[in-house]
């Protein structure tokens, strides 16, 4: 799926702490003008941003964009609701999911395929404090061996 090509704009770093990633799904979006220049800029943050299902079209809310500097009057709006390109039956499939067993859906990283910029979103649920704490303890282990490893 990734290629040597491919440049990663915006990646959601407290996703894997805080939740659990059942799947993935990789998917276009819709954007204007001054949003895809931000955008190649790297002015993107999805740190809040969560993916919802209105009329049987999904969308991405809370993504923020920053404001295009060499735009004018005609500029977007930061925090606006963002189209998501999936096929139908993906949607429905995810929309079951959600509903039946309270799962959500988070952008996980935004990036370009052969221009076109592209979002990987994660069907997600969400971890409790111990989860969170027991994966701290693991990765401090990992580390903890990684490193007497490296001193012998």
């Amino acid at each position: 799926m990734k290629k040597d090509t491919d440049k990663i704009v915006a990646r959601n770093k407290k996703a894997n702490h805080d939740y659990f990633i059942i799947d993935t799904y990789e998917c276009g979006i819709v954007l204007t003008g001054t949003e895809i220049k931000s955008v190649r800029l790297g002015k993107v943050s999805l740190q809040d941003a969560y993916c919802d299902i209105i009329h049987n079209e999904m969308f991405v809310i809370g993504m923020h964009i920053a404001k295009y500097s060499m735009g004018n009057i005609f500029n977007h709006e930061e925090l606006r609701k963002r189209k998501l390109l999936l096929h139908r039956k993906e949607i429905l499939k995810l929309f079951g999911q959600v509903k039946q067993e309270s799962l959500t859906i988070i952008p996980l990283e935004m990036y370009f395929v052969e221009g076109l910029a592209k979002v990987k979103i994660g069907l997600c649920k969400g971890k409790k404090l111990y989860d969170k704490r027991e994966d701290l303890k693991e990765k401090t282990r990992k580390r903890e061996v990684d490193e007497s490893i490296k001193r012998r």
